[in-house]
């Protein structure tokens, strides 16, 4: 007696390797922001994270310090920041390391220009020798410097203290803002 099964054969789940490639392009990458409205987000990079923000004429339009309590909590963050700023065309991070790729990857798959620079790349642009003697002062010197293009952009200036880390978040964009032509010069500040 040979009986015929109408149950469909038990087949695998498919592996991750064995999907085919997703031939769907990047929709960020399709549409690029018009000139008009590409900004250029600046990070400098830790736990401690400074954001500044420059828009399409060259001028720092926001500026903050985000924490976060551990390296787990910044990677998920980086998603969160991208997704809250305007069109970006330029990411320009100082530091390094495995959170760095991990702002790079991000970077990509959005289709933004992405920099990876430190502090020795910047600081010659934006400050005499005798500013960046060493860490300490070249800090306290980022102080005075951001909040005179705090001034200089129009924007509202901070409560209390400026952290060091968006100070330096500030001149990386302003930096980056002269880099990629969105000034032509160094501003009067």
């Amino acid at each position: 007696d040979l009986r015929v099964s109408t149950r469909e054969p038990i087949r695998k789940p498919r592996k991750r390797e064995d999907r085919p490639p997703k031939d769907r392009p990047n929709p960020v990458r399709l549409n690029p922001p018009p000139p008009s409205q590409r900004h250029l987000l600046a990070v400098d990079m830790g736990l401690r994270t400074g954001l500044a923000i420059y828009g399409p004429d060259g001028r720092l339009v926001s500026y903050r310090s985000k924490h976060f309590a551990k390296i787990s909590e910044l990677r998920r963050g980086i998603g969160t920041i991208l997704r809250d700023t305007p069109p970006l065309a330029w990411i320009w991070l100082e530091g390094g390391g495995d959170i760095a790729t991990v702002w790079e990857k991000q970077a990509v798959h959005r289709g933004i220009d992405f920099r990876q620079l430190q502090a020795h790349d910047w600081r010659p642009t934006l400050m005499l020798p005798r500013q960046q003697r060493n860490g300490e002062i070249a800090k306290r010197e980022a102080d005075g410097l951001a909040r005179r293009v705090i001034e200089w952009s129009g924007i509202g200036r901070p409560k209390g203290d400026l952290r060091h880390d968006t100070a330096e978040a500030i001149l990386i964009g302003l930096h980056g803002a002269i880099s990629v032509g969105l000034l032509q010069d160094l501003p009067p500040i």
